[in-house]
């Protein structure tokens, strides 16, 4: 369930902005965020998180492979938005997978940011034969206070399936690429099932498909534009949604989606369009 304020519900025309999801360890999430992929370090890093947190994003989405970590925490710290006010994902890349490689690594992002605490870690992709102990590393690296919550990006079930059957620690999150047109309806199922957060990157399918004529038909019958209605999709399926832009038009477009509701005719035509197109990495043969 999404959280707004202190309002638990199930309804998804309360969403909104400052709305969070709780995750398996109480840590509270919120449900849109910032990504900030491909986005330079520096200038355009910094200015493009001081324009999201001012119009009331609390959530950042950065990597070790990004390379602009260092630009998220300083955006931040000079937003004047208290540390804690703020959630901040960052990742385990896969060069710095094992155990005490990403004990580092997971030490070495904490001093980039500069912020006191980690609140999402990711492990980035399912290395085989590494990913077990880079676990055992985020496991370890949470109860060091370096960071709040851990969790995983790009696991199929298989791989989720396997790291639950060897470990007592269930990850808070999985962060996949998700959209009407690669809608992972088993993936949303079993990590509904497992109390594990599932969240949506490039929700938007990095342009491809926004002028798809269903997407513009359901659209237009809200007065919204086809990124909003992709995000809104994502956001009635329970997900946290984390579309990534650097133009300030459209960070704020991203976040006018809690002013509208599709209708469940409507969710049925979007779900109706996946078609398992990939536009980034597919973990699908990842063994």
């Amino acid at each position: 369930m999404f959280k707004t304020d202190s309002t638990m519900c199930n309804c998804a025309m309360a969403l909104a902005l400052n709305s969070t999801t709780k995750l398996n360890s109480g840590v509270e999430m919120p449900v849109l965020g910032l990504g900030v992929y491909q986005i330079p370090s520096g200038r355009a890093t910094e200015e493009a998180v001081k324009f999201a947190l001012k119009i009331g994003y609390r959530h950042v989405d950065t990597a070790k492979l990004y390379g602009n970590e260092e630009s998220v925490g300083k955006a931040i710290g000079e937003s004047g938005l208290p540390r804690d006010q703020v959630f901040v994902t960052t990742k385990l890349w896969n060069s710095d997978h094992g155990y005490e490689a990403a004990i580092r690594a997971g030490e070495a992002s904490l001093k980039r940011l500069g912020l006191g605490h980690i609140d999402l870690y990711l492990i980035h992709w399912p290395v085989q034969g590494l990913r077990d102990d880079s676990w055992r590393a985020l496991v370890e690296l949470k109860r060091r206070g370096v960071c709040r919550s851990i969790g995983v990006s790009n696991y199929t079930v298989k791989h989720l399936q396997k790291l639950l059957a060897d470990s007592d620690h269930i990850p808070d999150v999985n962060q996949v690429e998700f959209n009407p047109f690669l809608y992972q309806e088993e993936l949303l199922s079993f990590c509904n099932e497992n109390k594990i957060q599932l969240e949506a990157y490039s929700p938007l399918t990095r342009g491809y498909k926004l002028r798809h004529p269903v997407v513009v038909e359901v659209a237009r019958r809200y007065s919204k534009s086809p990124a909003q209605v992709m995000i809104r999709w994502g956001l009635q399926h329970g997900l946290v949604v984390i579309p990534k832009s650097s133009r300030p038009e459209r960070i704020r477009e991203n976040s006018e989606v809690f002013d509208f509701e599709i209708t469940a005719a409507d969710m049925r035509k979007l779900d109706a369009l996946g078609e398992d197109l990939r536009t980034d990495w597919d973990p699908t043969d990842a063994p």
